[in-house]
């Protein structure tokens, strides 16, 4: 559900000083800002007509204040306590229709003005108060309909999509669509945990982050709004819309609107500000490996997230099997800073920065280690490539060391392995692995297994695979095949020759042989 965006500044419902001295009536009676010019950017609530001396008294705030003067005639300390009056009552600006009463600006309430910051305007040809005051008040009425209205499709948009249970995202693209600015989510630390926007100019955001981030108690300001996430007497994060540029009471509204959906979004099942957390870092490794975006332009994103990123070197890991709440708390327990999150189902991705002076390699073992020490042997494998100097380099290090965690899960034998597995650790598997997707690769493998893949999709097809991978992977060792497989050295025999005959080689030859073993290497890794 997609609302339609209103152009910024037409849904306020208000209006400044300086907006309605700008209406075609008003610029009718030629008006002239003769004090407290620098107030006139004040909202106006409402607009009084009013002669009496005292009227300060009938005033809530905010009003803008229409007179003839006709009372106030003659009395220099009435007009200048008729100012004070009206700067006391929080009056928006006062103006004074020049005429029998004043015919020229009085010079005390000019000056009470001024010592007060009160925007005092004179008219300088007749005009009827009455037209004034029904243009305004109509404007204001439009407007805040406009304003109930645009808060209540906003929620509507929002409470849709909840029920829809979409995602956190698209909550906050609907945010962006209506603020047309960028919108960030933080935790109470400032780490940004989702963004919603267009790409560039949030990308302009994150890139300035940490300065923002440090501004992010001060006041709002230059349309930077924010909102508190907050529920059941928790507050745990924020909401910030980055350079809205409408007007600070829209703007409020879609803020609070948006905040109130996200709430009601985590409280409904949405998840928890930690979750959002493993989101965020979840789409900024899953954009890294897949290099469809540049890792350059992915720095301020890891910058924003926490990750420190100057001067580092980053060391790309892989682990599967293991519970990426245990490697968050590994890294926690151990003092190093890195980001986790899950790839796909077994296989998560950790990205550690390090000090230079740190050793890279020595951390990844340490690290490795005490995931192995609280997991079943064998259960954890923890994938690794070089230390990275250049950030650059992360998103192919990241692919390395998928490559080599699947290397390993290929293996159908076990492997004396190191605690932190390399490329050089899984030799020829891992260099499949690397080459599997290679064309030359694929037609390689597919020309020396033709004589079993055209006759795969049978039980015997399949059956002879099985049988040469375990006779490869075991070394040519008969007997051991024999026993995997329940059959006798005469079946197996049989099986062999069947192999031999259909793929037109001599098992017996080692290069013969090697061929054979790397084409179903190859086969079986474009299988996963």
């Amino acid at each position: 559900m997609t609302a339609t965006w209103e152009p910024v500044g037409t849904t306020d419902p208000i209006l400044s000083v300086r907006q309605i001295l700008a209406l075609e009536r008003v610029l009718a009676g030629d008006p002239e800002v003769v004090a407290g010019t620098a107030h006139l950017d004040r909202p106006v609530r409402w607009v009084h007509v009013a002669e009496a001396p005292d009227v300060g008294v009938m005033l809530s705030g905010g009003e803008m204040v229409l007179t003839t003067g006709v009372l106030l005639a003659g009395d220099e300390h009435k007009q200048a306590e008729y100012i004070q009056s009206l700067y006391r009552a929080e009056a928006a600006a006062v103006v004074l229709g020049l005429g029998r009463a004043f015919p020229a600006t009085p010079d005390a309430m000019r000056r009470a003005a001024d010592r007060c910051g009160l925007p005092l305007v004179v008219l300088h040809r007749p005009f009827p108060f009455a037209e004034l005051t029904e243009e305004v008040q109509s404007r204001l009425v439009r407007r805040k309909f406009a304003a109930v209205s645009l808060s209540e499709s906003v929620r509507t948009a929002l409470t849709g999509l909840i029920t829809a249970d979409a995602p956190l995202q698209r909550l906050l693209d609907e945010v962006a669509v209506h603020s047309a600015c960028p919108v960030v989510v933080t935790n109470l630390a400032h780490r940004v945990l989702a963004t919603a926007g267009e790409r560039s100019a949030v990308d302009d955001v994150l890139r300035d982050w940490e300065r923002i981030a440090r501004q992010a108690g001060g006041a709002e300001g230059d349309g930077w709004i924010r909102a508190e996430l907050a529920g059941r007497g928790e507050r745990w994060g924020r909401l910030m819309l980055c350079g809205y540029r409408g007007d600070a009471v829209t703007g409020r509204l879609l803020a609070d609107r948006g905040a109130e959906a996200l709430v009601l979004h985590r409280m409904l099942g949405g998840g928890s500000a930690h979750s959002w957390e493993e989101q965020s870092a979840q789409s900024l490794l899953t954009d890294l490996v897949s290099g469809v975006v540049p890792a350059r332009q992915l720095l301020p994103r890891a910058r924003a997230a926490g990750l420190p990123v100057n001067r580092r070197t980053f060391v790309p890991l892989v682990v599967r099997d293991c519970d990426p709440a245990r490697l968050e708390r590994t890294l926690r327990l151990l003092g190093l800073p890195g980001l986790v999150a899950e790839l796909t189902e077994h296989v998560t991705a950790v990205l550690l920065s390090l000090a230079r002076d740190q050793d890279a390699d020595a951390l990844a073992a340490h690290f490795a280690t005490r995931l192995h020490g609280e997991a079943p042997p064998d259960a954890t494998v923890v994938a690794a490539a070089g230390p990275c100097i250049a950030w650059d380099d992360v998103p192919a290090g990241l692919r390395e060391a998928q490559h080599v965690a699947d290397a390993v899960a290929d293996t159908t034998t076990g492997l004396d392995l190191p605690a932190v597995v390399r490329l050089k650790d899984v030799h020829l598997r891992g260099l499949i692995r690397l080459l599997r997707d290679d064309p030359h690769v694929q037609s390689f493998a597919e020309r020396e297994l033709d004589g079993l893949l055209c006759a795969n999709g049978t039980g015997t097809g399949q059956d002879l695979l099985d049988v040469l991978r375990t006779y490869l992977a075991t070394g040519r060792n008969k007997s051991r095949t024999a026993q995997l497989h329940h059959v006798s050295r005469p079946a197996l025999y049989r099986r062999l020759e069947a192999i031999q005959t259909r793929l037109g080689v001599d098992l017996d030859d080692f290069e013969q042989a090697a061929s054979v073993h790397i084409a179903l290497l190859a086969h079986d890794a474009q299988q996963q």
